[in-house]
């Protein structure tokens, strides 16, 4: 069913992104113009300070003794006096700038409402589960699982509860494969992202739907689906009042993931005994050796006809992270793209770090998509972190998407829904701004009719996503 816009949506959303990107010009313009000869002497002088923050970082991590700390010193002290600088001298432009960059981003925004960014995944309106079995683990997000009185709401619900008894090791895939032996035509795991990911797997091995609670700590997991962090127990409404999406899953070799694997510094630091008790103290030891290739494996990353050769860190992700848009670092626009999401490191010292910063495509980070990952190194395994969990995989490590494999059964009603903005994105705000008449409006696709209780986003529309993840990266 092709999606009608009227004539006076093209001309609003044209000129909103007229607006946010005159906004924009004004926001850099402001301090510059209030500020004269000396705001554009204080611009370079903020320029130059970055990039030795961003060299001082870098001689912090990589250096020991009395050069890191003197690096460190500059690190934070530059910055700080750079701020106290342009607030002393600019004040009023500065507060101009971000009165015209707050303008931008909302009207910026407003531009891009309907235009195919941040679109939902479909939604199923299916009967609830008849024998649902959720496992939960009482340690994960500091006990969440007694202080919101999970399992009590679950089997008022009519889920059968298996519990982790604390200081027991537990195989969460055979406890969930029993489940689905004894009849459960629903998994739910409440826990962090290492267990949601073990659990999922096997919901997906088998078909059946899996039910996401949001015990543990961080539940990026759940976020990108759009339930509430803040109350797990809300989760459980979708035994009752649910609907059914259809999302990826991606493995590392042999490993599910939900969110992401890393290789490189990271999961060789993870991977320390000592990490668990003194992150900060192990990281600063073995970071100096990790990033100058005295310690840790050589790596080579693959994708497509992307070649990666020695990076000290490689984040392959269920989906690609948003890069373009600081309002949404950290999130994933779509759980349903097909494609995995790259980001490579590879910096050869302090001028490599300071280009990272003030270069908009700077040569040390590789951002790309693609539906398969082969990771190599110089030696028979290597360390992973794998939705946070440390682990050593035989090598080479083949990551790869699983497009559409799980079922996960959400509330109807969720807060993520709602509340996700679209991604600020300029390249695609100058488009619309330059385009005349009804050519303003974005290219849609027209879509088969829906199910009678499918709600949300066609089919074709994973197709777009997949174009346009590739296209910004």
């Amino acid at each position: 069913m092709a999606v009608n816009w009227s004539e006076r949506g093209y001309h609003a959303q044209r000129w909103a992104a007229r607006g946010a990107l005159a906004a924009a010009v004004l926001a850099v313009a402001a301090p510059l113009a209030y500020g004269g000869v000396r705001g554009l002497v204080l611009l370079a002088c903020g320029v130059a300070g970055l990039a030795l923050s961003a060299a001082a970082v870098w001689w912090t991590l990589t250096r020991r003794g009395p050069v890191r700390w003197v690096s460190a010193l500059i690190a934070v002290c530059v910055p700080a006096g750079l701020l106290a600088l342009f607030a002393v001298t600019l004040f009023w432009g500065l507060l101009m700038s971000l009165v015209f960059w707050g303008l931008a981003v909302w009207s910026g925004r407003f531009a891009l409402r309907g235009t195919g960014s941040g679109q939902a995944v479909r939604e199923r309106r299916l009967p609830p589960p008849r024998k649902p079995v959720l496992i939960m683990n009482p340690r994960s997000g500091g006990g969440k699982v007694g202080r919101f009185r999970l399992r009590e709401k679950a089997e008022r619900l009519g889920a059968r509860v298996v519990l982790l008894e604390p200081g027991k090791q537990h195989d969460v895939t055979e406890l969930a494969r029993a489940a689905v032996a004894d009849g459960a035509d629903l998994l739910g795991a409440a826990g962090g992202d290492g267990t949601q990911a073990l659990v999922a797997a096997v919901a997906a091995e088998h078909d059946i739907p899996f039910l996401v609670i949001s015990a543990g700590t961080r539940n990026h997991f759940a976020l990108d689906l759009g339930l509430d962090r803040g109350d797990p127990a809300a989760c459980l409404d979708a035994l009752t009042d649910g609907v059914e999406l259809r999302v990826d899953l991606g493995f590392a070799g042999d490993q599910p993931f939900v969110n992401n694997a890393s290789f490189g510094a990271y999961a060789a630091i993870v991977q320390s005994p000592a990490y668990r008790d003194d992150k900060i103290g192990t990281s600063l030891e073995m970071l100096p050796d990790l990033l100058t290739g005295q310690q840790g494996p050589r790596l080579v990353a693959r994708a497509g006809d992307t070649t990666l050769t020695a990076p000290q860190a490689v984040l392959v992700s269920n989906n690609p992270y948003r890069t373009g848009d600081p309002f949404g670092l950290g999130r994933r626009e779509r759980l349903d793209s097909a494609v995995l999401g790259v980001l490579g490191v590879k910096l050869e010292g302090a001028i490599s770090a300071a280009a990272l910063l003030l270069n908009p495509e700077p040569s040390g980070l590789t951002v790309l998509t693609a539906p398969e990952v082969v990771i190599e190194a110089d030696r028979e395994e290597i360390e992973a972190g794998v939705d946070g969990e440390a682990m050593v995989l035989p090598a080479p490590v083949r990551c790869r998407i699983a497009p559409g494999a799980l079922r996960v059964r959400v509330p109807r009603k969720r807060p993520g829904v709602t509340s996700a903005p679209p991604r600020l994105d300029w390249r695609r705000l100058r488009k619309l701004a330059a385009t005349v008449g009804r050519t303003a409006a974005p290219s849609r696709l027209h879509r088969p009719h829906a199910a009678p209780h499918d709600v949300g986003a066609g089919p074709g529309d994973r197709n777009e996503s997949a174009g346009s993840s590739s296209a910004h990266q």
